[in-house]
Formats: C-alpha cells, structure tokens, sequence
C-alpha cells in the first residue's frame, strides 16, 4: 500500500581552488573583455583595491564550484549568471540568474551556501546546496 509522496534531501556540494596567478594573467592578457565575460557588475565593484586579483580569483572558484553543484551536462551556463554577493553578516551569498537558476529549478536546487577564502597564491571556494526530490514510500 502506498502511504504517498515522502519529500527527500540531499546535500550536493562543490569545491574549486584557483591559482591567483592565472585569474592575473587572463586580466592582464584580455582586460575588460574578460572581466566583463566572466564576473557581474556588482562583483566588480565589490572587488577593488590591493586583494583585488585574489578576490576575483575568489569568486571564480565558487562559480567553478557552483557548476559542480548544477552537474549542468549539455547546459550553456553563462559565469555572469552565477553572481557571488556580499552577505549582509559580511561573508558571501551565491544568487543565481537565468541559466543558472533554471538549472538550479531543474534540479531541485536550493538553500546554496558558499565559502571563500584567498591567500597571495591561491583562492578556493566551497559551495553547498540542498536538493529536494519527492518520492513515493511504500507503507508497512
């Protein structure tokens, strides 16, 4: 006998480091066409002064991480519609946009969670998000 739809949650997590040294060099090689291609407005103006590069490194990584959470196959996903956004307790939030957040609806996805940390060298990020899927359980 069936006892109906049981809802299920299971985290999906992402992580991704990247050398500081690499995001430098993709600015320095291509300029505003890359960073306009790969980072919103607000990460731009969020990112400024001396740890500039390490905080963009910084959110290249959770967006890299991000994807990882999406799984998105066949998927365009543009980096723009992944925005990494200051939290009003002063760590990071991750919002997403068009692709991204279909994406996200597609697979259920919800509750994301990020986490950065950057060094002169190297910047790493973990992404967190809960997916609900319903399922039917059998009664006993």
């Amino acid at each position: 006998m069936n006892a109906g739809p049981v809802p299920t949650t299971t985290p999906r997590i992402g992580c991704d480091v990247v050398t500081v040294a690499d995001v430098a060099r993709s600015i320095d090689l291509f300029g505003d066409r890359y960073l306009r291609r790969v980072f919103t407005p607000h990460e731009l103006t969020v990112c400024t002064g001396a740890g500039r590069v390490q905080r963009l490194a910084a959110r290249f990584a959770a967006k890299e991480a991000v994807m990882k959470v999406l799984r998105p196959r066949d998927d365009a996903i543009p980096w723009r519609s992944i925005e990494i956004r200051r939290a009003p307790w002063g760590g990071c939030a991750v919002h997403l946009d068009g692709n991204a957040a279909a994406r996200a609806s597609d697979e259920q996805l919800t509750d994301f969670q990020v986490s950065l940390s950057h060094e002169p060298d190297y910047a790493f990020a973990t992404v967190a998000a809960t997916r609900t899927a319903v399922t039917e359980r059998e009664q006993a």
